[in-house]
């Protein structure tokens, strides 16, 4: 009886269906840092993968791939601090939880974008380089038609779109850095149980914040390895 209730210092109880989990105020403490932290170190990254770049298009690839690792912890970070302290605010948490919700999808097409853009592709599979982003788009109109409503699917739509261009990164002439986002693909989806766990395990978000951050080290890592330093150590021997 006394862990129970040590537990629900740190952690509300479940929501109910197509109800919003209401976090404690530990849980809204450790949601915000462990996406805040991340902000500085996502621009700096960026700004690498720029530096690293050689031509126009590899910088615009890492803009765009920078952007969206940025916007996820940005608008997550801002998010959750606008629901910590949302006494006087509450038509803005609605508008950036739909926010938080949305860039998902265009943090996933970013994700997807310098493997898509840098690596040589069949004429098939080059117009998953802009399907990606229709997918994106469509994920955004579900968000602002069906905001909590049907958590399931809407699950189903993240991972759909997680797995889906996969088919086409894996079919590449060159497979380096492959293994690295297969293993990143599948840290997402075990943080995915925490996720889904709110009111079950104690800081169960800020946990998969930190999933998220794992697995998006994971991707930047073979990003900058195979598709950036690499072409950069190319052109110091080719000198």
């Amino acid at each position: 009886m006394k862990r129970v209730n040590s537990l629900q210092r740190f952690m509300n109880t479940r929501a109910g269906a197509n109800c919003r989990y209401q976090p404690t105020c530990y849980e809204h403490a450790a949601n915000c840092y462990t996406h805040a932290f991340l902000i500085v170190p996502a621009f700096v990254g960026m700004a690498l993968l720029h530096r690293l770049s050689d031509d126009r298009w590899e910088r615009i690839t890492a803009w765009v791939y920078g952007m969206g690792l940025i916007a996820l912890f940005l608008v997550s970070t801002v998010f959750h601090i606008i629901s910590w302290k949302k006494s006087h605010m509450r038509s803005m948490e609605h508008c950036f939880h739909m926010c938080d919700r949305v860039v998902i999808y265009f943090f996933i097409a970013a994700s997807y974008t310098p493997w898509l853009n840098l690596r040589e592709l069949g004429p098939l599979a080059a117009h998953m380089r802009w399907f990606v982003w229709l997918m994106a788009a469509a994920g955004t109109i579900y968000v602002f038609n069906y905001h909590e409503k049907y958590k399931l699917v809407e699950l189903a739509f993240y991972l759909t779109m997680g797995f889906f261009p996969a088919l086409v990164v894996t079919s590449m002439s060159n497979t380096d850095g492959l293994y690295e986002l297969a293993f990143g693909g599948f840290v997402y989806c075990l943080g995915v149980v925490f996720f889904k766990s709110d009111g079950v395990i104690p800081f169960a978000h800020a946990i998969w914040h930190v999933f998220v951050a794992l697995a998006a080290a994971i991707h930047y890592y073979a990003i900058w390895k195979y598709l950036y330093r690499s072409s950069t150590l190319e052109d110091i021997r080719d000198v």
